[in-house]
């Protein structure tokens, strides 16, 4: 049992990071959110880290809403995008 939980561990950990250079008001912060978590530092950025990972870049957003466009052939104009903004004034 304890091999094949071994084995699992290893399989998804399989690189090290090393950051060099961090200023100590950095790394404070970053050990002050992670012990509000309850957390290590540790974990705290390994699960920023990870979130990062998996966030879109603008170059993603900006390819997905070309494609809902293109595939829908839908198009505003600035005058109608004023003209909304515009309504809704007084």
């Amino acid at each position: 049992m304890a091999l094949r939980m071994q084995q699992r561990y290893c399989a998804c950990m399989t690189v090290t990071i090393t950051i060099r250079n961090v200023p100590d008001p950095v790394r404070d912060a970053l050990a002050a959110r992670a012990a509000s978590q309850g957390r290590s530092l540790q974990e705290h950025l390994l699960r920023e880290l990870t979130r990062l990972s998996s966030a879109a870049t603008v170059d993603d957003v900006l390819d997905r809403a070309r494609a809902r466009v293109a595939a829908t052939g839908s198009s505003v104009t600035t005058e109608s995008i004023l003209a909304a903004r515009d309504a809704d004034r007084w």
